[in-house]
Formats: structure tokens, sequence, C-alpha cells
């Protein structure tokens, strides 16, 4: 038996890594088949999309993201919007930018379809939220660089492993506040729908949910700047987008390729920070809205 360094040698040491190698390999050998489409559908969702955002003129986008911001928060958003996109237009790196969120997108779109209907489970199991607890607390403080190690294993390099990578590191903050918004609900409101002879899935669906949906909004504002950053730091695994940009000027020492790649990277940020919280205050206003007229 090995023992580990401290102590004199007593403390025995724990062959985690070896452990968690067998299983790596364990799961290559017979799930192969079962990586093999995973790849295939990130692909078939990350490739389209990135076409889509990069056929038009940067013009284009641009103004159909300034026009949505308009509609959501205003006109000074709106403008805004265009100024920020049109900068990031301006540089060379548009394609890259739109392949950024392309990885974004679908990312946060796995992410949350895990995410949304884990938190609810949670929500209405202790058993599986006493589970689920140290299970995210784990997922939330694990350095983001480790979750490219089994991804790159299991799907070589490119935007597949960038994407997996980013949906697991997202996820938490998805299923942490689907569940908070389902707690937060008063219990006597569920007791008017038990009364009325609804079903757990009625209440679920018409009651719970619209009104946990501005919390909710919350985590998917999370879950998205997220899954941009952890998209960033996936350019070391060739994800391609803002990452290759940032990481290959760190490599060559390019201190104005990295500072308009980290601009970039900021400016998409914001512009989709904001609209998620737009989405999310309107909700919350439709919901008082509600509240007001059945009052």
């Amino acid at each position: 038996m090995k023992f580990a360094d401290g102590l004199d040698g007593m403390l025995p040491y724990l062959q985690i890594g070896q452990a968690f190698e067998a299983i790596v390999d364990w799961t290559t050998e017979h799930m192969d088949p079962f990586f093999d489409g995973i790849s295939s559908l990130v692909s078939s969702l990350v490739d389209p999309l990135v076409e889509l955002l990069t056929a038009p003129p940067a013009i284009v986008v641009v103004l159909i993201f300034a026009a949505l911001g308009w509609w959501l928060r205003g006109w000074k958003f709106g403008i805004g919007t265009a100024v920020g996109l049109g900068i990031v237009a301006g540089m060379p790196y548009w394609e890259q930018t739109m392949s950024t969120l392309a990885l974004v997108l679908v990312a946060s779109g796995l992410s949350l379809l895990m995410a949304v209907p884990l938190g609810i489970l949670v929500a209405e199991n202790s058993r599986v939220s006493a589970l689920a607890r140290p299970v995210l607390d784990l997922m939330q403080t694990l350095p983001a660089f480790v979750y490219l190690i089994p991804a790159i294993f299991y799907f070589g390099v490119g935007a597949v492993p960038g994407v997996l990578a980013t949906v697991v590191f997202s996820m938490p903050p998805g299923v942490r506040l689907t569940e908070l918004g389902l707690r937060q609900i008063d219990r006597e409101v569920i007791e008017a729908g038990e009364a009325f002879g609804a079903s757990p899935w009625a209440i679920l669906l018409r009651t719970k949910l619209p009104l946990a949906l501005p919390t909710i909004m919350q985590g998917v504002n999370q879950v998205i700047m997220l899954a941009l950053s952890m998209v960033v730091i996936a350019g070391m695994v060739g994800a391609g987008g803002l990452g290759e940009v940032i990481m290959t000027a760190l490599a060559r020492v390019q201190v104005g390729r990295g500072f308009e790649g980290g601009i970039a990277v900021v400016i998409l940020a914001v512009v989709l920070d904001r609209l998620t919280d737009s989405i999310g205050a309107r909700t919350k206003s439709a919901k008082a809205q509600r509240a007001l007229q059945a009052s």
C-alpha cells in the first residue's frame, strides 16, 4: 500500500485519480456510440446556428439586436446595443463573435433543458434535494479548466467538447434558482388550487411555474453569463470563437489582439445580460398585473 507524504508517511494514498481514469476508460470503451451520438447532436445544433448568424451582413444582425433591445428595454438601450455591436463589427472578429454567440446559445439551451426539470424535481422532492445539493456544490466549485479534461478525452478537440463542458459548468444556477422560485411560492396559493380539485400537474403548470418564472429567468441570466465565460475558456480546446482569439493573443503576447477580443466578449456579455434581465423584468411585471387583477 502506498502512503502519502507528511505525518511520517502514515496516511494511505487514496488513488482517486486512478479510479476516475478507470471510469473514463470503461465508459470510452463501452459507450462510444453514445458519445458519437451526442457529438453529432451538438454539431447539428451549433453548425447551422453559426451559419445563420454569419450569413447576413453584420449591419443586419446589429440592427436586429438593436431593435430587440429597443423593444425590451427602451430606445437608450437600443442605441447602446447598436453602438456596442457596431464597435465589434468594426473589428476583424465579427465571425468569431457570432460563433461565440452560437456556442453560448446552444450551451445555454441544453443546460436549461436539463436544469429546469431537475430544479422542479429538486423542489418537489426533499430527498432528491438533499442528494443534489452536494453535487451542485461540487459542480460550482470545481475549477472550470477541469471540465475540459474529460470533454477532450471523450470528444477530442473542437466545438463539441467546449459546448458540453460549458453545459455542465453553467447548469447549477439554473437548478438552484428554479428550486428557489418554486419553494418561495406562498403555501396558501397552492392550497387554494388543491381546494378547487386541481391535480398536482395542473398546479405545477398553471400555478407554480408562472409564479416562479421571474426567479427562473434570473437563473436563465446566470446560466448565459457562466456559459459565456466558459466558452471563452473552451477556446483552449479548439472551440473557436473569441476564445480562440484571446488564447492566440495570449500565446503570442499580442496585447492589442487580446484587448480587442476581450472588449468583444464584454460587449456581448452586456447585451445578453440586459436582454435576459429585461425579459425577467417583463415576466415579473406581468405577474404583478395578474395579482392586481385577481385582487
